[in-house]
């Protein structure tokens, strides 16, 4: 018999702090459908107290999700608690995740508190959660730098208390895995009040010196059964434990672990594709398991291997977690019926006619520019700020660029401010930079350009180029998002959809764990 490990996912949570990457509820509610497709057991939907909209996020997702569970991050503090609990009440399966820092240098220089304090604190948080559900998670935040005897006390008395899950994170990537494996195996054997023996030990471990996903793994050998991790490692800093990695790991090496995940390992790269797409995030191509270059085999050697027998060089089958998944899946000449299925196989859900209408004309307008239209296209037309929110601050009309040997790249734009028409034009260094300028004329945004990135969707010539745009203004970051066979056009929707972020305040800020 194998052990269940519990997939406990928080890219809408923890993914949502890389800088730029604050998503929509729509966004919010595709990426949410999408985990539940993968399997996930449990998802950390957002952090309620943070904002209206994100307690307006996690009960919308809590309401169409089915088999996961839905949870909210609360801090140890009574308003939290209550909004975490308000917020998944609609959920078949809810769970309240509080948390406390208990490292001396937390308690002192953040808290300002005792440790009898803190487990005061921290025993009553629990005890308020659990009078909205019976699935309540503790964490010792920065557990990695606290005392053992006192992780030994707190994690006793919140027990006690009705936690049923007790999580350990390694808060700011301090750890490495032969100690961060000793800490689970203590703090198993120690931790033993009445019910510790029905507790699920959870890791949550972030890639400061890249090794989360090795660390959460250490966890894991040594009695953790429920591991916190983000598709594509996405998270603070330098990120989270990698969903993908520690997934495959295990199916791989099941000589080692003795547990096992319910993930549908084929939905693995459809779901970092969508979470790169809304993210803004790109995914580097020699990223394990769903970078592009994780199944290719370069060396004459390794292709020779391969093509005699295939695990001389691969240890698993590309297409076990979901590569080559991208089928052609509608053209130019299919039907609006045939579109809204396509959309609903891949859990995209628009609120009204409006928005599919809009959906589908501009489809049918990439279908005329586009030989073979697949699922990823069909994603990012989706995303596009246009479709998912009717109204706009910053719209882009249309828009002209000449480039030429021996002149200066010139752009012309015509923008929707407002509703009102305006037209700017300027010369610059290159086609995208000329584009910028000319809209900056227009907007005077004073942002502050801190990334651009352009990559492809789909292969081919006629691939349609996906751009981000980071920008930044009075100390928030927004990621911009555009999609168009013509990559300046991409880049002027990709600005503008950043400056639209920025004009609606759609960025927040989350507690660290």
């Amino acid at each position: 018999m194998t052990d269940k490990l519990i997939i406990f996912d928080t890219t809408l949570r923890d993914g949502e702090q890389s800088p730029g990457a604050s998503m929509t509820k729509e966004e919010k509610l595709r990426i949410a459908r999408q985990l539940e497709k993968l399997g996930v057991d449990v998802i950390e939907a957002g952090f309620a107290a943070a904002s209206p909209g994100d307690a307006e996020a996690i009960h919308s997702i809590a309401k169409v999700i089915e088999r996961s569970t839905v949870c909210s991050l609360a801090r140890a503090s009574e308003k939290d608690v209550r909004a975490a609990g308000e917020a998944i009440k609609p959920a078949k399966h809810g769970r309240i995740h509080t948390f406390i820092a208990t490292s001396p240098i937390h308690m002192q220089h953040k808290l300002r508190m005792t440790e009898d304090q803190v487990v005061e604190r921290a025993v009553q948080a629990v005890k308020w959660a659990r009078e909205y559900t019976d699935d309540v998670e503790f964490s010792a935040e920065d557990a990695v730098r606290s005392d053992m005897d006192f992780l030994v006390r707190i994690f006793d008395e919140v027990i006690k208390a009705g936690a049923t899950t007790l999580n350990v994170p390694d808060t700011v990537g301090y750890s490495i895995p032969v100690l961060w494996g000793e800490i689970f195996k203590q703090l198993i054997a120690r931790v033993r009040v009445p019910n510790s023996d029905k507790v699920i030990w959870s890791t949550h471990c972030h890639n400061d010196l890249g090794m989360a996903s090795a660390n959460s793994l250490a966890a894991v050998m040594n009695g953790a059964r429920q591991l916190e991790c983000t598709i594509n490692g996405l998270g603070e800093r330098a990120g989270n434990a990698a969903l993908e990695e520690v997934v495959m790991a295990v199916k791989t090496r099941r000589d080692i672990f003795t547990c096992d995940t319910r993930i549908d390992t084929t939905q693995i790269v459809p779901t970092s594709k969508l979470v790169s797409s809304i993210t803004g995030y790109p995914v580097q191509p020699n990223k394990s398991i769903v970078g592009a270059n994780a199944f290719a085999h370069e060396s004459g050697i390794h292709q020779d291997g391969v093509l005699k027998h295939r695990e001389t060089y691969e240890i698993m089958r590309a297409e076990d977690v979901g590569w080559g998944a991208n089928k052609l899946s509608l053209g130019k000449l299919s039907g609006r019926n045939a579109f809204r299925t396509r959309l609903q196989e891949l859990g995209i859900v628009l609120e009204n006619e409006d928005m599919l209408n809009a959906a589908f004309a501009r489809f049918k307008e990439l279908a005329d520019r586009k030989s073979e239209i697949f699922d990823e296209d069909i994603q990012a037309l989706v995303s596009d700020e246009g479709v998912m929110h009717v109204s706009e601050h910053f719209r882009l009309v249309s828009m002209r660029a000449h480039s030429e040997t021996g002149t200066l790249p010139q752009a012309q734009v015509t923008l929707s401010v407002g509703g009102k028409e305006q037209q700017a034009e300027a010369q610059r260094g290159g086609p995208v930079d000329a584009t910028f300028q000319a809209i900056e004329q227009i907007v005077h945004s004073g942002t502050e350009l801190l990334l651009y990135s352009v990559n492809n969707i789909t292969s081919g010539t006629d691939a349609q180029g996906e751009v981000t745009v980071r920008l930044a203004k009075g100390g928030r970051v927004v990621n911009g998002l555009g999609a168009d066979t013509d990559i300046v056009v991409a880049s002027a929707k990709a600005y503008l959809n950043a400056l639209n972020k920025l004009d609606t305040g759609a960025d927040r800020a989350h507690p660290q764990v």
